[in-house]
């Protein structure tokens, strides 16, 4: 999230401005995930690709420009004393975050999202910062693509699945495994090391015949590819904001989802939308549910609203809406169903007797 190098340094503006959108992307997917969360809006971006697409894009971006943070703030040489308080800092955000998701959900904390992924990045990845671009590539490919050929339920229980390699991902928020995601910090790596390396010679000015008008540029002016970046400084408005947002970016993503959760929060209350709209989704997928076992509309109608009814009058919303349930828990909502199936069959039968 942020750089790996000490203030003292110079900061790079591209690089900046690169977390500064990133962040932005961040923020719009989280305030659209807390809209349909809370009921505002009757979309679920978690299940819609193109949304899927642009969290994952967010994602590899932070966890890309780790790869590059470590390679501008150390090159060849660790600089133990800042990676160390900087790697504090991180780690003690994603402990922040993991302890304010579990007090809002403990079923779904975060316990290895963004944060503690580049945390353990950054110090894996200190061991690749000489290595050969061929291996640091070759190994970057088995992480990306090793996820395709192998899956195991094993990695899908909540203690291995910060490898990565499940066949179904257990429930939370957010997971950042090793695979493949450590692979993109490697890439970063490898172009940061390719940019440092590799040397542009500044454009010959030609005739109209093509042919170069003045002899080459003198070596000294030869620039790395790295130092073009870096001479960009980013002077218009937006791309000062953005730079500004990219130096703050580690503050900002801690803080922005509890401020957004909470006013939004504050709003549902007032309107009563989350209660009204969970109701709609409950009968829409109950009905929905019914009419495929028992085509009968007026049957799933009552039966649904039957235990709606059971449910608000009982709260047992949070059980309902748990993604993991206890046996017990299973038994008293397969209750609940029975008895609302009995009694809406036992209406059925007894109006026409009376009609």
């Amino acid at each position: 999230m942020t750089s790996i190098a000490p203030a003292a340094r110079p900061r790079i503006a591209a690089i900046d401005i690169a977390r500064g959108v990133a962040i932005v992307a961040m923020i719009i997917y989280h305030f659209s995930w807390d809209l349909a969360f809370l009921g505002f809006v009757n979309f679920d971006p978690t299940q819609s690709l193109p949304w899927v697409i642009f969290q994952k894009s967010i994602v590899g971006t932070f966890i890309f420009l780790t790869g590059v943070s470590l390679v501008l703030g150390h090159g060849e040489t660790i600089r133990w004393r800042p990676f160390g308080r900087r790697f504090a800092m991180i780690l003690g955000a994603a402990l922040f975050i993991s302890a304010g998701t579990y007090a809002f959900n403990p079923s779904t904390f975060v316990y290895f999202g963004v944060l503690h992924a580049i945390a353990l990045f950054s110090l894996l990845g200190l061991a690749f910062l000489s290595a050969p671009l061929v291996l640091i590539l070759a190994l970057a490919t088995v992480l990306i693509g090793l996820q395709f050929f192998v899956q195991s339920p094993l990695f899908g229980e909540k203690l291995w699945s910060w490898i990565g390699l499940w066949d179904a991902p257990p429930p939370t928020e957010d997971l950042v495994p090793i695979f493949p995601w450590f692979g993109v910090t490697l890439l970063g790596i490898a172009a940061a090391r390719w940019a440092l390396a590799t040397r542009v010679r500044p454009a010959n000015p030609t005739d109209l015949s093509g042919a170069p008008a003045q002899p080459d540029a003198d070596p000294a002016e030869v620039s790395s590819v790295a130092t073009r970046i870096a001479r960009y400084k980013g002077t218009s408005a937006p791309a000062r904001a953005l730079a500004k947002l990219g130096r703050w970016s580690l503050v900002i993503y801690v803080l922005h989802q509890p401020i957004l959760i909470g006013i939004l929060m504050g709003l549902a209350s007032l309107t009563g939308i989350s209660e009204t709209r969970r109701a709609e989704n409950f009968l829409a997928s109950c009905q929905s549910s019914c009419i495929q076992t028992a085509p009968d509309a007026a049957y799933c109608t009552a039966y649904c609203a039957c235990t709606l009814d059971s449910i608000e009058a009982d709260n047992l919303w949070p059980m309902l809406e748990s993604p993991q349930r206890t046996p017990e828990q299973d038994i008293a909502l397969s209750d609940l169903t029975n008895q609302c199936a009995a009694q809406v069959l036992d209406e059925m039968l007894v109006t026409p007797q009376a009609e």
